[in-house]
């Protein structure tokens, strides 16, 4: 496969690229495991992100975390204070994460740990959302001021080629 323009490696197609869709369409779907139901993780939800990114303080941890430690960082990620939220709450963005397989709990404890599979997603999600979505739609977007970036300039080039189209059929009508 020939280099892609601009980039020093050649990229290669992953084959397993439908069992990665599925499983990010799982976490962004509620999920029920035996008779417990559990609301999606939506990738762009504020409050997820902030989950996403307090679950990377803690894979390390040999004791794990506790529902108390998860809120001081997510509280603090949210811009709040820790007596905003409940343990109620928490426990509820627990039982999430653990029916969804991102944390699991350490037995005869209520301490949890971070699955391998949820350390790879909270990674991916947190890289994705901050280093390629945020900086790339103020790049696209034409209401919000950006250098004269290549890709605003596709996004401008395409939006003309539009316009063009548009005025062309309005002209043939």
């Amino acid at each position: 496969m020939p280099p892609i323009a601009g980039c020093c490696k050649p990229r290669k197609i992953t084959h397993d690229c439908i069992l990665a869709e599925e499983t990010f369409q799982q976490i962004n779907r509620p999920r029920q495991v035996a008779a417990q139901r559990a609301s999606a993780l939506r990738f762009a939800d504020p409050q997820v992100q902030a989950l996403w990114n307090a679950l990377l303080v803690f894979p390390w941890l040999p004791a794990g975390f506790s529902n108390r430690n998860l809120r001081e960082q997510f509280a603090s990620l949210l811009g709040r204070t820790v007596h905003q939220l409940t343990r109620g709450q928490m426990t509820y963005q627990l039982r999430r994460l653990r029916l969804h397989g991102i944390i699991e709990r350490i037995p005869h404890s209520h301490r949890y740990r971070v699955t391998e599979f949820g350390l790879r997603t909270a990674v991916f999600c947190t890289r994705t959302y901050a280093r390629i979505l945020r900086p790339g739609l103020a790049q696209a977007l034409p209401e919000i001021p950006c250098a004269n970036t290549p890709l605003r300039r596709s996004f401008n080039k395409l939006q003309e080629e539009i316009n063009l189209c548009v005025s062309a059929a309005k002209l043939a009508a």
